[in-house]
């Protein structure tokens, strides 16, 4: 990565400047998509109650009974620091009265393999420093955690919102953990937590600031209730973690690069910019040549994917209109002599984390004839 500026007056004989050293490390950054940049699922989701992706990709939310709410992608951001989206949650259904486990949690969770140098559960562990915008009209206390899967153990840290409406730039340090090493493996090792609503469940004991094994009670004491008015909202971007006592600069990465990290968990064949979903235009998804019949009852298609998932996906089909073959649920259409909805939907086949055999049962079909075929279809390897 080039250097923008070098401060000359500070340099020694063979050695940058520390700052311009921290600031230039390539992919720092522990967290995907702290810009906030990448959408795929689609921009917006209203009514939004139970857990889950939505918008931003990357960004889970969880809940109980925590209000409705709607998430989408934003372009409110801090003046002049570079970035073009947030992640905004506007609260559309209050609950004033929280039960004792209401929660509403905003996450991001990391595979073990991708942790390995923080050298956690060693003497040598790393301290993780956070670093974020927020924005809200609720103001007061929050509650930033750490949650290590593996081993039960997890710290938090509140931060305060001081002013209503206004960007505000956020830092918190974590000290190392010595006890307990991730699993080097790619499934879920470690959680990132920004807690919004916490019912006396998760904060009616003291407040864990340092790694301990989970008390429920002790994990988000002193959490404002985001949920009380339907004139809430949190917009959050330029997200960072990374190891060490000091936040550095965000680190930004090219659109295309984001994108790509994203889709190890998640893609489709929809065209940037639109939600897979039932009855979208033909023109929105990719059109395959392979369809091949192998037996008179069946076709198949391989479908490779982007990127290399990070573990063998689950698939979701969805129909398409404007080829006028039918709008059944879940089936494609192939052509003949014209468009034909497919007699059943897609299965999965022979699955692996590069590629999938599309099944297309049903009956009619010419043994090792080809036909094209159109359908939508999202694979999901989120943690």
């Amino acid at each position: 990565m080039a250097l923008s500026k070098v401060d000359l007056a500070n340099q020694v004989e063979n050695q940058l400047p520390q700052n311009l050293v921290a600031n230039n490390l390539p992919f720092r950054n522990i967290l995907i998509n702290g810009d906030m940049s990448i959408a795929q699922r689609g921009t917006s989701t209203s009514g939004v109650t139970s857990p889950g992706y939505y918008a931003c990709d990357r960004w889970r939310v969880g809940f109980d009974t925590a209000g409705t709410w709607t998430i989408s992608q934003d372009a409110d951001v801090p003046t002049g620091q570079g970035f073009a989206k947030s992640l905004k949650m506007e609260c559309t259904t209050a609950n004033a009265s929280l039960s004792a486990n209401s929660a509403f949690i905003f996450t991001q969770r990391l595979e073990g393999q991708n942790l390995q140098y923080l050298k956690k559960g060693t003497s040598s562990a790393e301290s993780l420093t956070a670093s974020f915008w927020v924005k809200s009209n609720k103001t007061g206390t929050y509650i930033l955690m750490l949650d290590d899967i593996d081993n039960s153990r997890s710290f938090s840290k509140s931060y305060t919102i001081n002013s209503a409406d206004t960007w505000e730039k956020k830092t918190l340090t974590f000290a190392g953990d010595t006890t307990g090493t991730l699993d080097n493996d790619n499934a879920r090792s470690f959680d990132v937590r920004w807690w919004f609503v916490a019912g006396t469940t998760y904060s009616s004991g003291t407040l864990n600031t340092s790694w301990n094994s989970n008390t429920n009670a002790n994990l988000a004491v002193g959490q404002v209730n985001l949920a009380d008015s339907t004139s809430n909202y949190i917009n959050i971007t330029g997200v960072q973690l990374e190891a060490g006592t000091t936040a550095s600069d965000f680190e930004f990465l090219p659109f295309d690069t984001q994108l790509q990290r994203c889709q190890r968990y998640y893609e489709s064949n929809y065209q940037y910019g639109t939600a897979p979903a039932e009855g979208s235009s033909y023109l929105n998804v990719t059109f395959y040549s392979g369809l091949i019949a192998y037996v008179t009852t069946s076709t198949r298609l391989i479908h490779y994917y982007k990127v290399l998932k990070r573990t063998k996906p689950t698939l979701t089909f969805y129909n398409v209109t404007g080829l006028g073959a039918g709008t059944t649920t879940g089936r494609w259409q192939y052509y003949t002599s014209g468009w034909i909805e497919t007699p059943a939907a897609a299965t999965t086949g022979e699955s692996r984390v590069d590629s999938i055999c599309i099944d297309i049962g049903g009956g009619g079909y010419s043994i090792g004839s080809g036909y094209i075929c159109a359908g939508g279809l999202a694979a999901n390897a989120e943690l």
